[in-house]
């Protein structure tokens, strides 16, 4: 059992979504087939965007870019649906997004962002003239680890 495992974890981002598409065609499970198929069919258009052939293949960076993009336009698409008075379409967006969120990276936690913040922030004098680049030092220092709204409530917060 621990081979497999061991196996699993050396895949690309890319084979992983293959491997776990497969899976949800097995287990006739459509929610989550939508998903990724909808996520292989990013990862080709990002491959043709940057100039490479459809049969190349992402660095996992590139799919993480393309993965977070995608979870990004649910949590679009949900909040619209949601404003709009169609609780049956957000539901399905909902349900996408959280197949999609298992391929992110874990996300930091508020208080986690704050030590950072409370860092860059003292670095830049708590100058609120400064807020974006002091938004734009956290983001850089959490390397993609941290939600950049998330990064804008604290930092505006502290700031305060």
């Amino acid at each position: 059992m621990e081979d497999i495992n061991v196996t699993y974890k050396t895949m690309s981002i890319v084979e992983q979504i293959k491997s776990d598409m497969k899976d949800a065609m097995r287990a006739k499970d459509a929610a989550a087939l939508t998903a990724l198929r909808g996520l292989l069919s990013a990862f080709t258009n990002e491959l043709v965007a940057i100039g490479r052939t459809p049969q190349d293949s992402l660095s996992d960076e590139e799919a993480t870019t393309v993965i977070k993009r995608a979870s990004k336009q649910r949590k679009d698409a949900i909040e619209q649906f949601e404003k709009g008075g169609r609780p049956e379409l957000a539901e399905g967006e909902k349900i996408e997004l959280a197949v999609i969120e298992k391929y992110l990276p874990a996300m930091m936690s508020l208080d986690q962002i704050k030590t950072i913040a409370e860092t860059k922030i003292a670095d830049f004098g708590g100058d609120k003239t400064k807020l974006g680049q002091i938004i734009g030092a956290v983001l850089k220092e959490t390397a993609g680890q941290a939600d950049g709204g998330d990064v804008k409530k604290v930092v505006t917060e502290l700031l305060a």
